[in-house]
């Protein structure tokens, strides 16, 4: 009878499997699952790059600290050519050695703040008094006149009120087909263009309020409610682009009440205390790499690769943004080396920096690589990528996988879920898009480039570029799952008889995040 039953299992699975013409190892996508389940690094993995590395600003200590540790931890588990790839200039690091700001008068409180990235230092805690402009531009900076000088200054925000308490953070997609999801995450060189002139008027205005004499700026966001604060942003990195003046992004409930002591002319007087080290001996950009060679002569210069970018903002650890798509691909490697595996083409693992910036470090190794989409003149190494493989949406289960508009790879993923139903993954197999991660840089070629879907958790709502970016805030058996749905994915893409099929080739055109100005 158990003979019978499991001869039954075994064709339920294979009668798809043969509908797609698309040959499932199943005894191989249950050792990628015992593997995991009894041999972990998941935690691990996830204590090193985010509570022992610390934040991972490019080209910051910590993000340096990551770099080597992921180095020496490929070469233990017994990868190949693991270490450090420049893929160009980035610019200069940062950070921040001390930050704090309290209120002093009418009363004392601390205050909840973090320095902006690329900031410059107080010559020491600066005591002073606080002011308010209706917008940071220069004309509201020509408006306030001497009345900015030594003064620490705040920009009237657009709302008065936070958002309701009654919607969660979290939430997980419901068991429904994940098929016709919409495109997510997608932004045009367009769309870009028309909030360029914002951008360059932001920094250039912080220019000019430090020149009038202001000692700091304050500003939050409506989402920086019940003890989360988002902070990003500085565009200081780049060279022949000047640090603006010392920055804070604090409460929006803090800020809100000293608004509302300003509007009542009540006297608001803060102390704020901000270190920070800039680092220029090395304005190189990195990446890491690592590799499982392939076996097969005829085939083995075929690259599988995966990936996700290390770099983060400084406000947390980037253990959801993103650490958590660094621990996955680096558990799915080691889940294949400990099985013993002899992969047809080779497995290749990037992990890049300057992500936060625009994709530098994934745009900077397809340039160097397989060419630039501006001219689409492009290398042999093009050829010979089956597929890039990405996770940068948080801590959430794999719950399904992007095509980006690629129909021909649809059946083929759809039979490799199948054996993870019991995990989650049901065969949410959209022909959407998704963008603004590393996958786009490849697909930007006309290599394969995907992102898989995940369950969305507290990513956008708490975790995403805020202080709450910590280890704590990562579901580990959401990250055990999807490392092992990779690894399953990267074994049957370099094992398949033939590449994946692609896309046409898309025009030449300039790279969505490629501008001047840095954005």
């Amino acid at each position: 009878m158990k003979q019978l039953l499991s001869a039954i299992s075994l064709l339920l699975f294979i009668i798809p499997f043969a509908a797609a013409q698309e040959t499932v190892d199943m005894a191989m996508m249950q050792k990628i699952k015992d593997e995991e389940k009894n041999n972990s690094q998941v935690k691990m993995i996830a204590h090193n790059i985010t509570d022992v590395c610390g934040p991972r600003l490019t080209n910051s200590p910590g993000y340096n600290r990551a770099l080597d540790w992921v180095t020496e931890i490929c070469k233990t588990w017994g990868l190949q050519n693991a270490g450090r790839e420049a893929w160009g200039e980035f610019g200069k690091g940062w950070s921040n050695e001390q930050g704090t700001l309290a209120l002093k008068i009418p009363y004392y409180e601390n205050i909840i703040a973090y320095p902006v990235p690329w900031c410059k230092s107080t010559k020491k805690a600066v005591r002073t008094e606080l002011i308010m402009l209706d917008a940071l531009d220069s004309a509201n900076i020509d408006k306030a006149g001497a009345a900015i000088k030594g003064k620490i200054v705040m920009i009237k925000p657009g709302g008065t009120t936070i958002p309701d308490a009654f919607k969660a953070y979290a939430t997980r997609y419901g068991d429904s087909s994940l098929d016709n999801l919409p495109d997510e995450y997608m932004i045009s060189r367009k769309e870009i263009e028309q909030f360029l002139p914002l951008i360059k008027s932001a920094y250039y205005s912080s220019l000019y309020l430090e020149k009038k004499g202001a000692v700091g700026l304050l500003r939050s966001s409506r989402g920086s409610h019940d003890g989360t604060v988002f902070v990003d942003g500085g565009t200081g990195y780049a060279t022949g682009y000047q640090a603006t003046l010392p920055e804070m992004k604090i409460s929006v409930e803090d800020y809100y009440k000293m608004m509302r002591l300003l509007q009542d002319n009540k006297k608001v007087e803060l102390e704020m205390n901000v270190q920070n080290t800039f680092y220029d001996k090395d304005l190189t950009g990195y990446n890491v790499v690592a590799e499982i060679p392939g076996t097969d002569p005829a085939l083995k210069s075929q690259v599988v690769m995966l990936g996700g970018h290390l770099d983060s903002w400084a406000g947390g650890t980037g253990a959801t943004d993103n650490g958590a798509g660094c621990i996955v691909m680096l558990e799915a490697m080691r889940i294949l080396k400990a099985l013993g595996v002899q992969p047809k083409r080779t497995i290749r693992i990037a992990l890049w920096g300057g992500e936060e910036q625009g994709l530098y470090g994934s745009f900077g190794y397809v340039k160097k690589h397989f060419g630039n989409p501006q001219d689409m003149q492009l290398k042999p190494e093009q050829q010979t990528i089956s597929a890039y493989y990405n996770l940068d949406n948080g801590s959430g289960k794999i719950r399904g996988i992007y095509t980006q508009s690629n129909p021909a790879v649809r059946d083929i993923f759809r039979s490799w879920l199948l054996p993870f139903a019991d995990m989650g993954a049901n065969g949410g197999v959209t022909n959407s898009n998704t963008g603004s991660t590393d996958h786009i840089s490849f697909d930007a070629v006309g290599i394969p480039g995907f992102q898989f879907i995940q369950d969305p958790l507290e990513y956008e709502t708490r975790t995403h570029h805020s202080n709450m970016d910590t280890y704590d805030h990562l579901i580990i058996a959401d990250l055990q799952q999807a490392a092992v749905i990779v690894a399953a994915f990267v074994y049957n893409t370099a094992m398949r008889t033939d590449m994946l099929p692609r896309k046409p080739l898309p025009k030449a055109e300039r790279f969505v995040f490629d501008f001047d100005f840095p954005i």
